[in-house]
């Protein structure tokens, strides 16, 4: 029941920039708008899912039921952001699309973090947890590579340098370092409170 209740909470922000668009309460660039929102939320959700294990290890908050929930919502809105940058931004075009993705460092990152979050997705299962066994864990870890490439990704897609993408950037260092702290480490810590 949470978990249906934080799909459809996560999902407003999506539905409300849709809405404004068909409104045509985006501003001069409704498509740029519209691509820059489905990003920043796919960085949240992503962030958010990073933040289950270090609130459980250092606050003793327990979160990791709704994980996967976050996880699948920072794909969607993932899917969401790609989809209005090929249809809408990019209509289409097969030749600007290729050009893009081939020779962009900011797309390329942000295709190389799609893909992760794709597959992270399609193996967020109890089927693939069987199947994959402990590779499951090592899969699901390139999270961290994602969580990077969209945050340098979303630097990079402004011409100079703003406060706001580097603050997530930094968050998802912070997020990165602690994962990489020895496991006994951060249990230590667990164990302290």
């Amino acid at each position: 029941m949470i978990r249906a209740v934080l799909y459809a909470v996560g999902l407003v922000p999506a539905a409300a920039t849709f809405a404004m668009g068909l409104a045509d309460r985006l501003g001069a660039d409704p498509v740029n708008v519209f691509e820059r929102t489905l990003g920043l939320w796919a960085i949240r959700f992503l962030i958010l899912s990073l933040c289950v294990t270090p609130l459980r290890e250092l606050a003793g908050i327990n979160l990791l039921r709704y994980r996967r929930a976050l996880g699948l919502l920072a794909f969607w809105y993932a899917l969401f952001h790609v989809t209005v940058y090929v249809g809408l931004d990019q209509g289409f075009d097969g030749a600007v699309l290729l050009a893009d993705i081939t020779r962009r460092p900011f797309v390329i990152l942000g295709m190389v973090a799609f893909l992760i979050v794709s597959v992270l997705a399609a193996t967020s299962n109890a089927w693939s947890i069987r199947h994959l066994g402990r590779r499951w864990r090592a899969v699901h870890r390139m999270v961290y590579l994602a969580g990077l490439c969209a945050a340098v990704h979303f630097i990079l897609s402004f011409k100079l340098l703003r406060v706001e993408p580097l603050l997530y950037a930094v968050v998802m260092a912070v997020l990165l370092l602690y994962r990489l702290l020895p496991g006994t480490v951060r249990r230590g810590r667990l164990a302290q409170r």
